[in-house]
């Protein structure tokens, strides 16, 4: 029998995409029944090419089906994985930026499973109001008359301006038309707000006669975009929030601040760099205040707008809000979070964030020299560990200039360049995340969390094996 009647006769035998569908245990595979018959169709192909091309295995039906599970297990599996991050930034935004306890998540897990009453006031029976959940918390630890929940801060920040400047000046220093992640830029947000920018000042310097001289009869309100994510060093000067605050009262335009990162505790009495409260802006006098929920909060994605009840009105009733509205898992989070917070000095430890961040250097060597003692290395490997103190940064534009101490497990091999072995932490069973400095790849021991470290050793033994 010539080739071609024998690949033809194997075509034949060639199960087809029902077949091995019906031998497969489709329930075991948590995904779309089309995804899991499209990767099967793919593996038929993929073998059909190789018997036209001579390439004839023992066994077809075992081949096919190998092959069929192997793709399924490629295509089905989630894109999301639990990493260890070991790069040393807390507020990575990579990583989901702010993480959350394990603690916080059970108590969320109860409220979460089934029904929530997310829109209902108990007492009266009555449609509630899902702005008022965390609205009490808010104003306890900013000080604020009124607050408002959307998805995020750039949301906060659209439906704040379109809210009370649409079709109006909105005046913004030069030196605070920022740039952050995904080029989200202040000027295009107003824009987008449907607002028109008033630039005054320079980009180093901006006095208080600047704002005076351009606030008008078509002025809006005047913007202050807090630099959280880069600072401009030297012969500067920056308009005093006290003295701008008294400026827009006195010309009777509102005064808003896109914070960014949002700290509601006390940085330095809980040990660390110095960031300004929420409070502290509202005290000053600002009429609208902005922040993230997944930064310094520590908190979900979300954007927290606070400020003076009359204006809070006024976003809420944007027809945008519904667009931009949370949903009960945010909010179930957010009032977790909110809660940690007892006094500005005084945060639970419940607050995963909070605690990565005043976790100091001798707690960290403790657990780096615990962890290398629980790694035996194979005589096989090259590989030498040794641990460093190290600087890290907070992340997502958060404390821009402080660099805070740390310690890495440094790795050095003449088998492996240090881009190997990143590449091979990252694709364990548990991906590792490090960073390469100085020609070694390095793990931050600041942000692999608390129970992680046995997981960490395990994945060093398997990984340098």
């Amino acid at each position: 029998m010539n080739k071609q009647k024998i690949n033809q006769e194997l075509l034949r035998q060639l199960p087809s995409v029902d077949q091995l569908l019906d031998s497969i245990p489709i329930s075991h595979y948590s995904t779309p029944y089309n995804i899991i018959r499209k990767s099967v169709r793919l593996s038929v192909s993929e073998v059909r090419t190789e018997l036209m091309s001579g390439k004839i295995p023992e066994d077809l039906m075992e081949y096919t089906m190998s092959k069929a599970l192997w793709q399924l297990s490629l295509i089905c599996k989630s894109k999301l994985d639990m990493v260890i991050n070991g790069t040393g930034i807390i507020l990575h935004t990579g990583l989901g930026r702010a993480p959350i306890s394990s603690e916080i998540i059970d108590r969320v897990s109860k409220k979460l499973h089934g029904y929530l009453n997310i829109e209902l006031d108990m007492p009266t029976g009555k449609r509630g109001e899902r702005a008022e959940i965390v609205e009490n918390l808010l104003s306890a630890l900013t000080g604020s008359e009124a607050s408002l929940i959307v998805n995020n801060n750039a949301a906060a920040v659209l439906i704040m301006l379109n809210s009370l400047t649409d079709k109006k000046d909105v005046i913004i220093s030069r030196g605070q038309q920022v740039e952050i992640g995904g080029s989200f830029r202040i000027p295009d947000v107003i824009k987008k707000s449907g607002c028109n920018m008033v630039e005054v000042g320079a980009t180093n310097k901006t006095h208080l006669h600047d704002y005076a001289m351009a606030i008008g009869k078509d002025t809006g309100a005047v913007l202050v975009a807090h630099t959280s994510n880069y600072k401009v060093i030297g012969f500067t000067n920056d308009v005093d929030l006290n003295e701008l605050a008294a400026l827009c009262k006195k010309r009777r335009v509102p005064l808003l601040v896109d914070l960014g990162s949002g700290a509601v505790a006390d940085m330095q009495k809980i040990g660390l760099p110095s960031e300004p409260q929420v409070k502290e802006f509202i005290r000053a006098g600002v009429s609208v205040i902005t922040f993230s929920g997944d930064k310094l909060l520590g908190g979900p994605q979300s954007g927290i707008i606070c400020g003076k009840k009359t204006l809070i009105k006024r976003i809420h009733k944007n027809p945008m809000y519904r667009a931009m509205r949370c949903d009960k898992i945010t909010y179930v989070f957010l009032d977790e979070i909110l809660r940690t917070y007892y006094k500005a000095d005084v945060i639970s430890p419940d607050n995963l964030t909070i605690s990565l961040f005043r976790r100091d250097v001798d707690e960290l060597k403790i657990i780096a020299d615990q962890l290398l003692s629980d790694i035996k290395l194979s005589d096989k490997t090259d590989v030498i560990i040794n641990i460093e103190n190290t600087f890290v940064e907070a992340g997502s534009g958060s404390l821009p200039l402080e660099k805070f101490p740390s310690v890495a497990l440094t790795f050095f091999s003449k088998s492996f360049r240090p881009k190997q072995l990143s590449a091979m932490f990252r694709n364990y069973k548990v991906p590792v995340l490090g960073y390469i400095h100085g020609n070694r790849f390095r793990i931050d021991m600041k942000a692999v969390l608390p129970g992680q470290e046995k997981i960490l050793a395990e994945a060093i033994k398997s990984v340098l094996k």
